[in-house]
Formats: structure tokens, C-alpha cells, sequence
């Protein structure tokens, strides 16, 4: 296989979770030599879920094995005095940090941007937090669901009737640490372009998850212009009647569709039923029998989920898009397994973990044909590393040792 776009490139990974990770597991799967730096507990997320057959292992997390391919893991105590020396050799051999403590810690931890960069003036420092650097929120705690309330389109994402949700799982998170790998690529393409003979410029990346909501085009852009220029507020749909029909998620007989076929577009769900005379009455097509919720039970109940139930969910969403009528399958995990558009674009990579066995894990979020998304290596041991990454930055078998009897670091916990 030809070199990452990355290839090259060298990082220094404080992060832990979710947001961080994923910047860095970004830049290390187009391949980067990403060294990830866990305390001697280990990055938070070993200890989140899914784990197979629901028995928690730090080294059989889901997230955790997601997240961090293509890195090499060490431990460091940072918190030991001794771990100084170290850092600073780190720091000289990286191009990029990323970090993603709380405000004011890295700088506690003397790993914050103004120690590194005074050690390797080129470094390009990017921090993910809560609400940013800097600012009257900056130490407040948040969560997917804080984000995506405070920043997000939460008040009309759910039902009118009931509370508002937040989108499932940590889809701003996600979002979160994309943006920063892009920002942290602009900052490194950025150094690039420095003139020939001029050291490139180091950078500071301050990067909040709130902004990264606030700035979204979930809806976001689009219901704050709108409320701008209106002053009002987007609402959540109610739960029975006036969004038209049908305009919801049902029931199949293996699974659940969103369809999409109200108003403009009932002639095409009425077609999709294979034309029953009862529908093609003046009382249907009257736009106004859109907005009659006693219409929309009678519908639903008589004609439209004895319909559905009858077929699978690929039968139902084939009939669907002959007809040209709005759907998808609500897809499963195992759904997507077998999804015959994904396995036939190579959207899986199979993994062999030395802890957790094989396994098949998400791929590349897009095609580079010349320098490819690549899965070189699983998800790191805790610990794994930390010998050969020490050895590289020219610390022999001695000065290993003493740092391990310091408690400085650390050598594949998990093994004892």
C-alpha cells in the first residue's frame, strides 16, 4: 500500500474520550505517527462500553478500540516531577499536540502550550475543551447533552408534547474532534508556506464543542437566521396531527422506516399502496384531510400499517423508492454489518486486537486513491509502546528501567 497523506507527520495525543480521540485517530489513519500519552489509569474510555458479551475489560472497549487505531500508546505519570525531562523530549520530537484537559490543567501538568512551544517553537498546539479557553463558561463541566441543548437544535428535535432530545449517541463529540483535525491540518498546511529558509509558524489552536454546535448546519444556521429575521422559534412537531401523513417512523415487519410521502407528495405514497380505490376519493385528495388527525388514524390504522407489517423493511423501502416516496431504513448495527452498499465500497476494516481478537471496525470517511486511509495497527495496549517510543527518543535500557522504578512510566499494564 502507497504512504498515508500523512505520512511523516508527528503527534503527541493528550486526549481522552471521545472528542480528542477522534482528531487524533483522524490524523493517524491517513498516517501520521500519532503517540498517545495515557495516565497510568488509562484514557476514560476503556472503561465505556459496548464490550463483548457485556463484560468490561479496559482493553475490549468498543469506543476505546474505535478510537485509537493507528496510534502507539505509552504511560506517563505527568504528575511526577521526573516525567520534565521526557516531556521536553517529546515535545522537540513532535509537529503537532493535541490536548483536551479541562482549561488550565495542561499548564498544571507542564505539557500546556507556552512550556511546549518554548521548547519546539514550530509546534502546532491544538485544545479541545468544554467551552473554550478562554471565557466566563470555560470551567464549567458539559456533556453530549449539555452541547447539544446550549448549542445545537434541541428545541425542535423531538415531539411537542413531550420533552426535547438530543440526537443519539455523541454525534457532537464527533463532530467536535473533525473539526479540530481540520484546523489542526490548516494550521500544519499553514507552516507549509512559509518561506524558504523561515522557520514555519507555531499556532495555538483553541477549539470549544460548543462553538463546533453553535456553528453547525444541523439546523442550527438556518433556525438563527431564521429567528433573526422573524423572531420566531423553530418548534417541535406535534405527536398527532397537522405535519400531515405519512410522515414518521414505522413499523416493518422486521425492523422500522422513516417515510416522508405527506402533501405534496401523497399521490406518490397512495401509488406505493398500489392504488387502493378508497384513497383515490376527492376526501383524500383534499389538501385540507392532511391536517385531520382523525384521518391520519384511520389511514394509518386501515390502510398504511397493515401495508407495512406485511413487508420487510427492504421490501417496503424498495416499493418506497420505486414510487419515489422520502424513506430509509432505521438501521441496526447489524444492519449496517451487512449493508450490501457499504461492504461493496470497503467501508470495514477487519482488526485483529491482541486483547479483544478480531473484529471489523468503521473505515475511512472518504476516498484518497493516491494516499489511502489505512488500518496499520489496532488500538493500543496500555502501555504497549512505551519501551520502543522511549528507545527512539534515545533512552537506553537502563535509563528505561529507572523511570519505570520512578513511576515515571509505565510497560504494558495490562499484562502486568
Amino acid at each position: 500500500m502507497p504512504n498515508g497523506a500523512l505520512a511523516g507527520l508527528k503527534v503527541l495525543d493528550f486526549t481522552h474520550y471521545v472528542a480528542g480521540p477522534y482528531c487524533a485517530k483522524l490524523l493517524a489513519d491517513y498516517g501520521a505517527d500519532v503517540i498517545k500519552v495515557e495516565a497510568p489509569r488509562g484514557d476514560g474510555a476503556r472503561r465505556i462500553g459496548p464490550f463483548p458479551g457485556d463484560a468490561p475489560h479496559p482493553e475490549q472497549s468498543g469506543l476505546f478500540l474505535h478510537l485509537n487505531t493507528n496510534k502507539r500508546g505509552v504511560v506517563i505519570d505527568l504528575k511526577r516531577d521526573a516525567a520534565a525531562d521526557l516531556v521536553r523530549s517529546l515535545a522537540s520530537w513532535a509537529d503537532v499536540v493535541v490536548e483536551s484537559f479541562r482549561p488550565g490543567v495542561a499548564d498544571r501538568l507542564g505539557v500546556g502550550y507556552g512550556q511546549l512551544s518554548a521548547i519546539n517553537p514550530r509546534l502546532i498546539y491544538t485544545s479541545i475543551s468544554n467551552f473554550g479557553q478562554t471565557g466566563p463558561y470555560r470551567d464549567y463541566r458539559g456533556s453530549e447533552i449539555v452541547f447539544y441543548g446550549m448549542g445545537g437544535e434541541m428545541h425542535s428535535t423531538g415531539l411537542a408534547d413531550r420533552e426535547p432530545l438530543k440526537l443519539g449517541g455523541n454525534v457532537g463529540l464527533y463532530q467536535a474532534g473533525a473539526v479540530a483535525a481540520v484546523a489542526t491540518m490548516g494550521a500544519t498546511l499553514a507552516g507549509s508556506f512559509a518561506p524558504e529558509g523561515d522557520d514555519a509558524p507555531g499556532q495555538h489552536i483553541d477549539v470549544s464543542i460548543l462553538e463546533t454546535q453553535l456553528g453547525s448546519v444541523d439546523r442550527r444556521q438556518s433556525a438563527l437566521l431564521a429567528h433573526q429575521y422573524t423572531g420566531r422559534l423553530s418548534q417541535r412537531p406535534p405527536s398527532g396531527g397537522s405535519g400531515g401523513y405519512p410522515n414518521a417512523v414505522y413499523p416493518t415487519a422486521d425492523g422500522y422506516l422513516q417515510i416522508n410521502g405527506s402533501r405534496m407528495y401523497w399521490p406518490r405514497a397512495v401509488a406505493m399502496l398500489g392504488n387502493p380505490p378508497e384513497l383515490n376519493t376527492d376526501r383524500w385528495r383534499d389538501p385540507a384531510s392532511q391536517g385531520d388527525p382523525a384521518m391520519q388514524e384511520e389511514f394509518e390504522s386501515e390502510h398504511f400499517l397493515p401495508w407495512l407489517l406485511e413487508r420487510s423493511n427492504a421490501e417496503a423501502w424498495q416499493a418506497a423508492q420505486d414510487h419515489h416516496v422520502l424513506s430509509g431504513p432505521i438501521n441496526t448495527m447489524a444492519d449496517l454489518d451487512v449493508d450490501p452498499s457499504f461492504n461493496a465500497r470497503g467501508a470495514f476494516a477487519e482488526g485483529d486486537h491482541p486483547a479483544a481478537g478480531p473484529l471489523r471496525y468503521p473505515g475511512r470517511p472518504f476516498i484518497m486513491d493516491q494516499s489511502p486511509w489505512q488500518l496499520r495497527r489496532t488500538a493500543p495496549l496500555l502501555g504497549q509502546h512505551t519501551a520502543e517510543v522511549l528507545a527512539e527518543l534515545g533512552y537506553d535500557d537502563a535509563a528505561i528501567a529507572a523511570l519505570v522504578e520512578s513511576g515515571v512510566v509505565a510497560l504494558n499494564l495490562t499484562d502486568g
